[in-house]
């Protein structure tokens, strides 16, 4: 607290002291666009794989990276958008 006080106390003016610091680099681009998302929605509903009885996160994960829709996306980024999609219907 005693050191924004004192640089508070050392600034120029309020507007000087309030001013936001430049950014060292620059902002990271999300890694899932709408696109991959909605590759991930038509491939949920799409059938399930032989051998699966349905789909499961892991394997909607494994399946966009093997489609190539994106190089590598965790399951808990599938289960994100997955759970977008069902808190957005009415």
């Amino acid at each position: 607290m005693n050191d924004a006080k004192r640089a508070f106390i050392a600034a120029a003016s309020t507007a000087a002291f309030l001013r936001r610091k430049k950014r060292e680099t620059p902002p990271v681009e999300p890694k899932i666009t709408g696109e991959v998302e909605a590759h991930i929605i038509a491939l949920a509903c799409t059938p399930v794989p032989q051998g699966y009885a349905k789909w499961s996160v892991r394997l909607l994960a494994d399946k966009c990276v093997e489609l190539q829709y994106i190089d590598s996306i965790s399951f808990k980024s599938v289960q994100r958008v997955l759970k977008k999609l069902t808190s957005n219907r009415t």
